[in-house]
């Protein structure tokens, strides 16, 4: 079976102009890319567990803070591995500044034998529709135009 993911799409109207949160992954592989690397907040879940809870509880997981409103289901994309990620979008204004990510063991350098503590997500920001279309992996980028569609349907 696939892995299965899922996370939370923050937006909010900023000056009349629609932004999204993404996350960017820590560790020293990520530090210098940019475009096409930022994420929505998620992590994988089991089938256990709501989707829903666990969407929530990345998001705390990945940046410290919790995280209410309404949620919207926004739809799901599917990776060329076959991974899905589920996600959300709740109104919200989260602080970018103020991101604590949770910490993994990673191996570093690679066959080092030396094992280097990593945030999972080392920043965040808020981006306009078009510049989160650039630096979002690119199969997430459907999830902001479900959700452009989806507030448009709503004026």
């Amino acid at each position: 079976m696939p892995k299965q993911s899922a996370g939370i799409l923050p937006f909010r109207i900023h000056h009349n102009t629609l932004q999204v949160f993404l996350v960017h992954p820590g560790g020293p592989f990520w530090k210098n890319k940019d475009a096409g690397v930022w994420s929505i907040a998620k992590g994988e879940y089991e089938d256990n567990e709501e989707p829903i809870d666990a969407a929530k509880r990345e998001f705390t997981e990945e940046t410290g803070q919790t995280i209410d409103g309404e949620f919207t289901d926004i739809g799901y994309v599917k990776y060329k591995n076959g991974k899905v990620v589920r996600a959300w979008a709740v109104a919200a204004d989260v602080d970018e500044q103020n991101i604590t990510s949770n910490v993994f063991k990673l191996e570093w350098p690679p066959k080092s034998g030396k094992m280097i503590d990593v945030e999972e997500v080392d920043r965040a920001g808020w981006f306009d529709v078009s510049t989160a279309k650039e630096k979002i992996i690119p199969a997430q980028a459907e999830l902001i135009a479900n959700l452009q569609k989806l507030l448009d349907s709503n004026r």
